[in-house]
């Protein structure tokens, strides 16, 4: 159904945040070590049906937006926002628009695939959640038949909302499917999903942090391991360790920048995922990884990882020679993983020790690392044949 479609995002992310308090927006506070932004916009980069991503941010929120995602700056009020937003959307021609609060950072794929279709099928289509609760007004019981919450991303032809926010730019409507509601234009509505829930209160936070543990139940360890030879520096060549450059007067030797530390990470986090190893995405013959900066590995390696619905909880490597000493650059270390990898700093470790002189390592010949990564995978992660049978079976 949703072949040649043409599908674009546009994540509204322009509020100030003022009934959650604090100094900073809720978009941008950290969970599980990256902004609740960064989640939002991910669950569309990583959906196959989402060729095109817009984001609406406050314009006093450039210093914090620190994404390479397509932004715009929106208006005074979330209707203007979303205006600015599609305008800013009209030339990619997207045939259908997905329409998501920033606040939202749980949306899950299943959501995004359900919401698109049936916006494909009547043109407006909106996730809804019965309500379930009795409802008082003013201590009177309510009739709750027929009443729904209402959830984004919300999905419409393009020409249609574009045009409806145009002539009803004037109007304080809540949602933007309140514009289809006062043109008399239909609405779908598709079963919501119970825990996407939206970042408004500092307890938010907390809830979405165990709405993750608990999608994410399987817990995977993976195990990374690397060598690489010590040779005199060379014209251009830099010594590199998990990612910081260390003064010294020998350089690793390797087809990329030899990072030892974050190529033993790489490996351990494709580990969690049985990836294979780090020759087979990028291999030593391809001139493509010449002298290439050892965390487009990592980063890939995690972006595997997130693709299949996980999350890596916790990094710890350890870098085994004679020279240099690590100690004095551990900090730096420990804080380019966590840049890489989105995490907490207090969910990296990095460690160092010799051999006291024995081996290739203690003849200062070369840099060993090991590292050991666990990561949280949903038990209903993609798996093809016998394998997804046994996780099936595992999990039940």
């Amino acid at each position: 159904m949703t072949l040649n479609k043409k599908i674009a995002a546009l994540i509204v992310a322009a509020g100030a945040g003022e009934r959650f308090g604090g100094d900073t927006p809720k978009q941008y506070l950290p969970l599980m070590g990256k902004p609740v932004l960064c989640w939002s916009i991910e669950a569309f980069k990583n959906h196959p049906l989402v060729s095109d991503i817009m984001v609406v941010i406050h314009p006093d929120h450039e210093k914090d937006f620190k994404t390479d995602v397509k932004h715009v700056t929106g208006g005074a009020t979330r209707q203007q926002s979303v205006q600015k937003g599609l305008a800013a959307l009209r030339a990619a021609k997207p045939d259908i628009v997905l329409i998501h609060d920033a606040a939202r950072p749980l949306v899950s794929q299943q959501l995004i695939t359900d919401i698109c279709n049936a916006s494909i099928s009547s043109g407006a289509a909106i996730p809804a959640i019965a309500v379930t609760d009795t409802i008082k007004r003013n201590g009177k019981t309510e009739n709750r038949e027929g009443l729904y919450t209402v959830q984004t991303p919300q999905a419409f032809r393009f020409d249609l909302i574009d045009k409806l926010h145009q002539k009803y730019q004037d109007k304080s409507l809540t949602d933007d499917a309140a514009l289809c509601e006062e043109d008399g234009y239909p609405v779908t509505f598709v079963t919501g999903q119970p825990d996407n829930i939206k970042i408004t209160h500092p307890a938010d936070l907390a809830r979405a942090e165990q709405y993750i543990f608990s999608r994410n139940g399987d817990v995977r360890t993976g195990q990374g391991y690397d060598v690489h030879r010590l040779v005199p520096t060379a014209a251009g060549k830099k010594l590199m360790l998990c990612g910081v450059e260390i003064p010294h007067n020998h350089v690793l030797e390797g087809h990329s920048d030899a990072d030892v530390g974050l190529h033993a990470i790489t490996d351990a986090i494709l580990a969690t995922i049985s990836a294979g190893d780090i020759g087979q995405h990028f291999s030593p013959s391809d001139p493509r990884w010449k002298n290439a900066d050892s965390a487009v590995f990592l980063k890939h390696a995690a972006d595997l990882v997130m693709q299949q619905g996980g999350i890596i909880t916790h990094v710890d490597v350890t870098l085994i020679c004679e020279a240099p000493k690590v100690a004095p650059h551990r900090a730096a270390m420990q804080q380019r993983i966590t840049e890489i990898l989105q995490l907490p700093i207090t969910r990296v470790s990095v460690k160092a020790t010799t051999t006291e002189g024995l081996g290739f390592t203690g003849r200062r010949e070369g840099i060993a690392a090991q590292s050991i990564v666990t990561a949280r995978l949903p038990f209903t992660v993609a798996a093809s044949g016998q394998q997804a049978e046994e996780t099936r079976k595992w999990a039940s």
